[in-house]
């Protein structure tokens, strides 16, 4: 996830699950309708930039009790994070006070309901983590 705020942009991460509650619906209405849970640390875009391609996004359910490793990928299989704002908001960027989501990765062993769900944004580079957890 990209905020940008007084100029800058910082990156984040938060999952886009739609909770069972919507997901009947339509999973990309389900997907707009639902809260976001964020990880609570955000970085500057401009501190990982460089290296953009090697941060590894990953997630891990809660299925019968058990944590599972859910997604996992490093960012170089998605779009460059130019490329990501070029897109969706062309030259003049990221506005201040938007965030934008920049995809996913496929559920290993396919989408599961589950108890529990953790994510994190992990910079190997800079041994840094974001992770955060919620409760579905």
């Amino acid at each position: 996830m990209l905020i940008g705020w007084q100029g800058r942009i910082f990156v984040g991460v938060a999952p886009i699950i739609p909770t069972a509650r919507w997901r009947p619906t339509a999973v990309t209405v389900s997907k707009q309708m639902c809260d976001k849970v964020v990880a609570p640390v955000l970085w500057e875009l401009e501190d990982v930039v460089g290296h953009w391609d090697q941060l590894i996004l990953r997630s891990f359910a809660w299925i019968d009790g058990a944590r599972v490793l859910y997604q996992e990928g490093t960012l170089d299989s998605m779009l460059p994070v130019e490329e990501l704002i070029e897109r969706g908001f062309g030259a003049t960027g990221l506005p201040d006070g938007c965030a934008m989501f920049g995809g996913t990765f496929a559920a290993k062993g396919g989408i599961r309901s589950a108890s529990r769900f953790e994510f994190e944004l992990e910079d190997p580079v800079l041994k840094t983590q974001h992770t955060a957890r919620f409760t579905m």
